[in-house]
């Protein structure tokens, strides 16, 4: 069974109030995303196994840990969860890295796929989805859906920057299996399906796209 959990420390709110601050410019926002996600993976991949191995220091020979188990793929969704790409691998550099494109139907809401690519052994992967903002959970939901029937993926886990209740609620709905790891739940979504108090529209932001 998965969990939510919400990262409190200092250093992420800080960064947060930044991402929220309508006068942060593109480079300045761009680098807090990346700053962001690195801090969140440190918290997202608290739980992965390890052994021990042994190795030679210039001095003795020692036991150390090493990570163990499943390799790790991390899949942005297009386009804001590009953002938080480079510095999770800057932190984990033999990760595979899939794209699943979706945007959301001005009308409806809903998510439409344009674009899927993933690693050939995505299945036999821990998955790390990542994208700034979880408001209707319908995108992430469709790609969790995606990587599970498609590709057989069993451990997948959702990292947002934000998140709304109503797409916490969704996901915890659909894929009750799925952790969930973000640095605030916010009050609501808009009328137009925009969380608030939110950050805007994080791709936008990233890109310095209208």
């Amino acid at each position: 069974m998965g969990s939510l959990h919400v990262l409190d420390h200092p250093l992420l709110q800080h960064k947060l109030s930044i991402l929220r601050d309508k006068n942060t410019g593109v480079k300045e926002f761009r680098e807090v995303v990346g700053e962001m996600a690195a801090l969140m993976c440190y918290e997202a991949t608290r739980n992965l196994p390890t052994q021990e191995v042994e190795i030679e220091t210039p001095m003795v020979k020692t036991k150390v840990r090493v990570l163990a188990g499943k390799k790790m793929a991390i899949v942005p969704i297009l386009r804001a969860g590009l953002g938080m790409v480079d510095s999770i691998i800057s932190l984990i550099p033999s990760a595979k890295i899939g794209h699943i494109g979706l945007f959301r139907d001005p009308e409806t809401h809903e998510p439409v796929e344009y674009y899927c690519k993933m690693p050939p052994d995505i299945s036999e992967r821990q998955v790390f989805i990542v994208d700034p903002m979880l408001a209707t959970g319908g995108s992430a939901s469709a790609a969790i859906q995606i990587l599970k029937d498609k590709y057989g993926c069993k451990s997948i886990t959702l990292m947002d920057i934000i998140a709304a209740p109503e797409g916490v609620a969704q996901i915890r709905k659909d894929h009750p299996d799925v952790d969930i790891f973000v640095a605030s739940v916010d009050e609501c979504l808009n009328e137009s399906a925009y969380i608030l108090p939110g950050l805007g529209d994080a791709g936008d932001r990233i890109f310095g796209t209208k």
